[in-house]
């Protein structure tokens, strides 16, 4: 997606050769009307496929995935990193690694926000390692849904998540591929959109 890639070009900071710091349009400042383009790509390419809800991961994947999910005219659900008093009655659960911040949690699925049979569509700012996407397709299918398909803004096609993920059955849709980072240097390969 140009507008996506040319935003990474121009505000995306690399600090190292697997860091990409995005903050002043995705995870910390958030450019909506990028972030509504972003949504009507995605809904464009799973429009066919029978969604029923999109599914993100909190925090950086709640705008991309709000107006997917609206563009669609399906719920969306925010999977918790964090356990809360007001998460209560039957959940799912499955414990994942961050690669960005090296740090274990567990990633929660109320069992109210999944049927037998939903098709999800699952939406994530970064895909690395692809641990958080496979954790949430973890929890999709213990919920009795499936995933029909994961969309990623930026992929670091360097790290070996795209094949964990297209290994396992999914299809997977990335905005924008990074080949390369090194300090203050971005490299893009050809994305899907």
């Amino acid at each position: 997606m140009k507008l996506l890639e040319d935003r990474i070009m121009k505000d995306g900071l690399a600090l190292s050769e697997t860091i990409l710091k995005v903050d002043s349009f995705i995870n910390h400042q958030v450019d909506l009307t990028l972030m509504q383009e972003i949504g009507k790509v995605f809904a464009s390419i799973y429009k066919d496929k029978g969604i029923t809800r999109v599914f993100t991961i909190e925090s950086s994947g709640i705008a991309p995935a709000a107006f997917t999910a609206l563009e669609l005219g399906v719920p969306m659900v925010i999977l918790k990193k964090q356990t809360s008093k007001i998460l209560v009655g039957d959940v799912y659960q499955t414990n994942i690694t961050s690669f960005t911040k090296g740090t274990n949690y567990e990633l929660t699925l109320s069992a109210k926000y999944i049927s037998a049979g939903d098709k999800i569509l699952v939406i994530d700012d970064f895909l690395a390692n692809g641990e958080a996407a496979s954790g949430a397709a973890k929890l999709v299918e213990m919920g009795g849904g499936s995933v029909v398909g994961i969309g990623i803004l930026i992929e670091k096609s360097f790290q070996k998540g795209r094949k964990r993920l297209q290994d396992a059955g999914y299809q997977v849709t990335s905005l924008a591929r990074i080949a390369k980072l090194s300090r203050g240097k971005v490299e893009l390969t050809e994305a899907d959109v």
